[in-house]
């Protein structure tokens, strides 16, 4: 057996960058949403027992189970590719994300379940050992356990959680009951794709880096505490399919329209001087192809289609509440640490369309 501390063993081989192991990254790598729409339209019907609360009908951010008068179980899954380069980076975003999911639909994390698949041979054990921890070290900030797994050897770095939570049956919040006449508020600036087309191209500088770290590895803790104001309807998080594509769901559920005002909405710093030179990920043209025609953009800003539709990884929760709850709904997120919340536009009554001015 050779000696690989001895000259002729060489020098150790270094490992690629882990970004340039995977063709799309974070929630810009989800199938297109017209795409997967098409995939679940062909599934046969389901049996759907009555302690379903909450299924695959509303494109919902996790399942809903109904233990019993007081109690439901939320669970949610949700993995991907490097987004990012640092692999407890990696880790610590891709299981930020996925909790995200239990937070949005008003419950608490109580869990999770890691989902790896891993090049062997590509990447050594140090790096994969580090992609866990980070993901270990966000689960220790929702204050669960990571209590168990599966791994498999892939072709490209995938790493993620399957997250079980609990919440109150009443307190859950779904994103097909907002209501006409309600404001709708977002969490957390729009941007994360952009930073990481930028990533890519070696054009995020440290700062611009830094923004991405610490809005991707936000935990979307102030969900429950929404959920505990009667008039919070709806609540989504913002991900792969962008702002417009998520605002779309919640007008779908509820049958109706939605007003987008694109100056308020929130932009992480430096993403719109990013997306003037072009730095845009092929998720965003994506998103547009698969809606955009239900879509009306009249929005004096040349780049509101490209911020609009930028595919958000661990992005900020979608509110919509009526109107007199938007102090609370806002006194709730500045507690929490989410300076950048804003309300951002209306639902309305009409065709399930967005009208971005």
């Amino acid at each position: 057996m050779s000696d690989t501390n001895s000259p002729a063993a060489g020098p150790p081989r270094a490992e690629p960058r882990l970004t340039s192991l995977s063709h799309g990254g974070g929630c810009g790598c989800k199938i297109a949403p017209g795409v997967l729409g098409d995939i679940l339209r062909r599934q046969a019907p389901m049996i759907v027992p009555p302690q379903l609360m909450v299924g695959i009908e509303t494109a919902d951010d996790a399942a809903v189970w109904r233990l019993d008068d007081r109690q439901a179980l939320v669970a949610t899954t949700d993995f991907f590719m490097p987004i990012v380069d640092d692999p407890a980076d990696f880790g610590a975003i891709a299981a930020t994300n996925a909790i995200s999911d239990v937070y949005a639909m008003g419950a608490r994390p109580l869990l999770a379940l890691a989902i790896v698949g891993m090049p062997i041979g590509v990447l050594g054990p140090e790096t994969i050992a580090s992609i866990l921890r980070g993901g270990q070290q966000a689960c220790a900030r929702a204050g669960i356990p990571v209590a168990g797994g599966h791994s498999i050897d892939s072709v490209e770095p995938i790493y993620g959680l399957a997250v079980i939570g609990i919440g109150h049956p009443d307190r859950i919040r779904r994103n097909r009951d907002a209501r006409e006449g309600d404001v709708l508020v977002l969490g957390k600036g729009l941007g994360v794709g952009i930073y990481s087309a930028a990533l890519k191209k070696d054009r995020l500088d440290a700062e611009g880096y830094r923004h991405m770290l610490g809005a991707t590895t936000r935990l979307n803790t102030p969900g429950p505490l929404l959920a505990e104001i009667d008039e919070v309807h709806a609540i989504t998080d913002v991900t792969g399919f962008g702002l417009l594509g998520h605002a779309l769901e919640l007008c779908r559920g509820a049958g109706l329209g939605a007003s987008i005002r694109a100056d308020a909405v929130p932009l992480l710093p430096g993403v719109r001087e990013l997306a003037a030179a072009g730095l845009l990920t092929g998720a965003s043209g994506r998103n547009w192809n698969s809606y955009g025609d239900e879509v009306d953009l009249d929005s004096a800003d040349p780049l509101a289609r490209s911020l609009l539709t930028d595919p958000q990884t661990a992005g900020g929760l979608l509110v919509s509440c009526a109107p007199d709850a938007l102090p609370r709904v806002l006194d709730v997120f500045r507690a929490q640490g989410f300076d950048d919340a804003a309300a951002i536009g209306e639902m309305h009554a009409g065709p399930a369309r967005v009208h971005v001015v």
